[in-house]
């Protein structure tokens, strides 16, 4: 048996010196594996696309040698399995048919296999706080003190838990991570490539006070001209039991100064139990440089809060992709989301909520500022309200601003609707500034560049708002000002 298609490398990826010495299981160079005493070739690798399997196998070996905790390795065999049959996104396929991964597929991949040293940086607020550089925790930067460690909330890496001691939790986890449906590639990647899983378990009827800060830095990058792009892949699993509440911050960002070039290859999962509440606060300020990818997903039960707010400026490529499934009555779903290109960028969401059940209330709002000529936004918004999902009320609305005659977006917004007691809309607004707006404020003697500062950071403004805790308002505040001061001054 030949097959000469899983022979055929890229000639921007070499494989790691270890890469020959041990069995894959994705037998890129037709190694064989053992299976049950009988040494077998995975037929299926023939119909796989050789990068994906290259890119998983140079993940797979930068992983520690030790034996991964079941949970784990449960994790990565369901994405293995699954990166065997799924080819890497072209402009062809309709998910990134405005979206150019090449920034990726254009150079060596080289994960950050060991935790790197820790960054210089300042804790500018008094509340918990988690570090974690490079996919890997930096525990002499982090301070969970004030999250009820004592009463049960259990905050943690997968590969440091008692899993004896916490055999149920290890259950559910293991459970859960098994029955997951939506994968794509980008998910099963960061499935292979994650060294580890953070762990977060609030009881059931119990209000953490305060949130739950998760900070990453990107700090292995590399300068214009290397053909090396560093990845690593966080990995979060996040599960609120029945009448449990928990707020969380997730706030990515490059280590030092520079624009260097790296990929964050994220994963947050929410399982938010019967009557529990989580607020849900995602901020990005990558490298201009750099491919950010992350993916958040989510399962609620009956009566049932997740609020969601994203304020997304960095990043070449900047792609989220949320999902959302409501597995239960009176559930309640809020997305606010603001993305800013002051460069030749791309911010993409890709959204999708699924309404099962009667009285669920979705909202959505997304907003977006391109202030470059080659900068780019796009909106996929999905809202699939089903069968038995009566009296729902769903609504969605995108608005853009486009500050360059060059500038672009690319919106869909769109309702799918079975149900017919409902009560949906869904609405979309692509503009510059108006003339009469500018002519309001200039007939009163305010000059043109104060004008358009006022009326350009009002826009993001409403979303920004929507943050719920101060610490991290102020400092988005203070970064969009200063992105969109310069822009504006350039224009």
């Amino acid at each position: 048996m030949t097959m000469a298609a899983s022979t055929a490398f890229s000639p921007h990826l070499r494989l790691s010196p270890s890469s020959s010495k041990r069995i894959s299981r994705f037998g890129i160079g037709l190694r064989p594996r053992p299976i049950d005493g009988k040494c077998l070739i995975r037929a299926s690798a023939s119909l796989s696309d050789p990068f994906v399997l290259q890119v998983a196998e140079i993940l797979e070996d930068s992983l520690p040698s030790t034996s991964a905790p079941a949970p784990l390795q449960t994790l990565r065999d369901a994405s293995s399995e699954s990166l065997l049959s799924t080819p890497w996104p072209s402009r062809k396929d309709e998910p990134f048919r405005f979206t150019d991964t090449s920034i990726i597929k254009s150079v060596n991949i080289s994960p950050v296999s060991l935790p790197p040293p820790p960054p210089v940086v300042e804790k500018d607020e008094e509340m918990p706080i988690l570090v974690i550089v490079d996919g890997h925790v930096a525990s002499s930067l982090s301070d969970l003190s004030g999250l009820g460690l004592e009463y049960g909330v259990c905050i943690g890496m997968l590969s440091s838990l008692d899993l004896e001691k916490n055999e149920a939790l290890a259950k559910r986890v293991s459970d859960y991570v098994a029955a997951f449906e939506v994968r794509d590639l980008f998910w099963s990647l960061n499935g292979v490539g994650a060294p580890d899983m953070l762990v977060v378990y609030v009881p059931e009827g119990f209000v953490v006070e305060k949130p739950l800060h998760l900070r990453y830095y990107s700090s292995s990058v590399v300068v214009s001209g290397d053909d090396k792009l560093p990845v690593s892949n966080p990995r979060v699993l996040v599960m609120v039991d029945n009448g449990g509440e928990i707020g969380v911050v997730e706030e990515f960002m490059a280590a030092g100064e520079g624009n260097g070039s790296y990929w964050s290859n994220s994963v947050t999962e929410f399982v938010v139990g019967e009557g529990a509440k989580v607020e849900h606060s995602y901020t990005q300020s990558q490298s201009l440089n750099a491919a950010h990818i992350k993916w958040t997903s989510v399962r609620q039960e009956s009566a049932s809060t997740y609020k969601l707010v994203e304020i997304s400026s960095g990043g070449k490529l900047s792609r989220h992709n949320v999902h959302v499934k409501q597995l239960g009555p009176d559930t309640i779903t809020e997305l606010s989301t603001f993305h800013l290109c002051v460069s030749d960028q791309t911010q993409d969401l890709h959204s999708k909520i699924v309404l099962d059940h009667p009285r669920g209330v979705s909202r959505q709002l997304h907003k977006c500022i391109v202030a470059h000529s080659d900068g780019q936004a796009v909106f996929d918004g999905n809202v699939q309200v089903n069968r038995f999902a009566q009296q729902t009320d769903a609504g969605q609305l995108t608005r853009s601003l486009l500050l360059e005659p060059r500038a672009t977006v690319n919106i869909k917004p769109n309702l799918q609707i079975i149900a017919d007691d409902v009560k949906c809309s869904h609405g979309a607004a692509i503009s510059d500034l108006e003339k009469d707006q500018l002519f309001y404020f200039r007939a009163r003697g305010v000059d043109l560049e104060t004008v358009r500062e006022a009326l350009i950071f009002s826009f993001a403004a409403t979303v920004i708002q929507k943050l719920p805790y101060p610490f991290l308002r102020t400092r988005v505040e203070k970064g969009i000002k200063q992105l969109l001061e310069s822009r504006i001054k350039k224009s």
